[in-house]
């Protein structure tokens, strides 16, 4: 399928490993000029390469989006080629703890670095966005933002914001030809939750085999109808396809990819 994105320059924030790296080279593969966010350059450089090699195109921006500083680093690389036509917010972080063990501290910063980073370069980019009359950010969220467990109380709540600053963006955008919206992954199987399910398996009695630890986990810990943990390429598929003008008609939408953990009609 053709998403029709030959021409368009997209800003993906952390995509020097990852989820947004996987977002990035499909995006690339569409024929976007991708720009590669990291903090480090080697990495990031990497990235680029690889792309580049395959017949993609790519720059990239470095920087600490949770600095003014490092926005303004990474907006001003990113805008050196044009205007950015699509910003996928995707970079964050957050801290395995609980409500007894996450301070007041630990608040601000998980806020600083998952919200007001994604609100730093939406300020930056979205004003030269709005010159083509055509535009996209796309806003990675979570189920956790829609249905928070005990844990992890400060993570969910960024998601939270994260949702709802999409809607009011979305709101403001109207009669912009840009969109606001969001992608919200569920537990997604990457290198690191395979090797802690391999590790974890024996004292759970997941079983030995991959397929069946797996199944046994998903249960256990994020029952959903799939019966699996997504992947990276089924979160960047839901992506490409809010950049494409195929979906000029949703705007300030929360699309769920996770294979039904979060219940609702």
């Amino acid at each position: 399928m053709d998403f029709k994105l030959i021409g368009k320059r997209a800003l993906i924030t952390g995509s020097s490993a990852g989820l947004g790296e996987t977002m990035a080279r499909m995006l690339a593969a569409e024929g976007a000029e991708v720009i590669i966010h990291g903090r480090n350059v080697e990495r990031t450089n990497k990235v680029k390469t690889e792309i580049i090699e395959t017949g993609g195109k790519a720059i990239i921006a470095i920087g600490d989006l949770s600095t003014d500083l490092g926005a303004d680093a990474v907006a001003s690389a990113a805008l050196a080629g044009g205007p950015v036509d699509i910003l996928v917010n995707n970079a964050g972080f957050y801290g395995h703890t609980a409500w007894s063990n996450t301070s007041a501290a630990d608040w601000l910063d998980v806020y600083n670095v998952n919200v007001v980073s994604y609100v730093r370069m939406i300020q930056r980019i979205v004003p030269a966005m709005k010159t083509k009359g055509w535009g996209r950010v796309i806003n990675i969220g979570g189920g956790l933002g829609v249905q928070p467990i005990k844990d992890l109380p400060h993570y969910s709540a960024t998601l939270a914001a994260r949702h709802n600053l999409s809607v009011s963006l979305a709101r403001q955008l109207k009669d912009t030809g840009l969109t606001s919206n969001v992608v919200a992954p569920g537990a997604i199987m990457n290198p690191s939750v395979e090797q802690w399910l391999l590790k974890a398996a024996p004292q759970n009695g997941w079983g030995e085999q991959m397929v069946d630890i797996e199944r046994n986990a998903v249960a256990q810990l994020v029952p959903n109808d799939a019966g699996r943990f997504g992947r990276p390429e089924e979160i960047g598929g839901a992506v490409l396809y809010l950049c494409s003008p195929y979906a000029d008609y949703v705007s300030g939408a929360l699309i769920r990819v996770d294979g039904g953990t979060v219940r609702s009609i």
